[in-house]
């Protein structure tokens, strides 16, 4: 994870020190300490009446050309819900409701840092599948034949979403 250098509040060299029984980047000119918290990820499973799964596979890195449940950052001022449905439609071009919350789950990134990865079920309302924003192709895979999943934290959630729908899916 990149280390910030310098002091957002005074513009000064940032050091590093123990507090809290941890090491933190401190500012020693105005005294700033700097928690790094964890940044919030979104990803959202839908599935069609087939009980496919709808897959992006991503355009970028990393794991470009990898595909995973539609998947993105949230942003301030817009609630965690919100930003699944935003991220969906950037990444299928379908608007869709949540249905219910599967899993939340921490998960360690070398380029980000400490991620909180939430992900949702959502219900299709309208729209076409279209890969956009960083997505390069999206379609519906069977769920139990899934590609191997670009994120680990994903490919958890999954497992969690079938073991809530295995009693509805027997009747």
């Amino acid at each position: 994870m990149k280390k910030k250098i310098f002091c957002t509040f005074c513009g000064k060299t940032l050091d590093t020190d123990l507090f809290d029984e941890k090491q933190r980047q401190v500012c020693r000119h105005c005294s700033e300490i700097y928690y790094e918290n964890p940044l919030p990820v979104v990803s959202i499973i839908v599935t069609n009446k087939n009980r496919e799964v709808l897959l992006v596979k991503r355009g970028n890195e990393p794991f470009r050309d990898m595909w995973c449940l539609p998947i993105g950052f949230a942003e301030t001022g817009e609630s965690i819900e919100d930003a699944a449905l935003r991220e969906l439609k950037e990444e299928t071009g379908i608007t869709a409701s949540i249905v219910q919350l599967i899993d939340v789950s921490s998960h360690a990134n070398p380029l980000y840092g400490e991620l909180i990865v939430v992900t949702f079920e959502a219900e299709k309302e309208s729209g076409t599948e279209k890969a956009g924003d960083d997505a390069s192709d999206c379609r519906y895979f069977p769920i139990m034949n899934l590609p191997k999943l670009a994120f680990d934290s994903q490919e958890v959630a999954i497992q969690k979403y079938l073991k809530i729908k295995e009693d509805l899916w027997n009747i």
